[in-house]
């Protein structure tokens, strides 16, 4: 399996940031989408059903299938000899970190259901506030894999 996962490299690697840009697009658009649902739109409305239909084809269309890739390529990447050595505290890092970008794209999920059940109780500016987390962790991913630090 090692040997296929050598030759299929520069593509593994070509898919996974691929991948990793179209579930970064959602990851930042989709909390901006909430902050406009949240601050603009009166619940009930045609204005609120178009924002919900948005931010559900962001999340089933772009976001799923591309963090899902995501995980596949990253993991084929991860089981390819001589890439990751589990010694090093950068891979370890970065794993956690791409598990806490997990977490916050499932949390997003879950806000999206509280828009369509008529229950979302966070303001305008805890949807910028958690905007940042992505971010945060965007640095750290790129800064492991990137710099490898230690």
């Amino acid at each position: 399996m090692g040997d296929i996962l050598a030759i299929i490299y520069p593509w593994t690697k070509s898919l996974h940031v691929i991948s990793v840009i179209a579930w970064m697009a959602g990851i930042f658009y989709l909390p901006r989408l909430y902050v406009r649902h949240t601050e603009s739109v009166t619940r009930g409305t045609e204005t609120d059903l178009l924002f919900q239909d948005m931010e559900k084809k962001l999340l089933k269309l772009i976001m799923n299938p591309s963090m899902i890739s995501t995980w596949i390529f990253g993991l084929c990447l991860v089981f390819t000899p001589g890439v990751v050595d589990f010694s090093a505290g950068w891979s370890w890092i970065k794993g956690a970190s791409v598990i806490a970008m997990t977490w916050f794209h499932m949390w997003l999920a879950a806000r999206r259901k509280d828009f369509v059940a008529g229950t979302n109780t966070r303001s305008g500016r805890h949807y910028r506030i958690m905007n940042e987390f992505p971010t945060l962790l965007m640095i750290v991913i790129v800064v492991m894999i990137i710099a490898k630090p230690f």
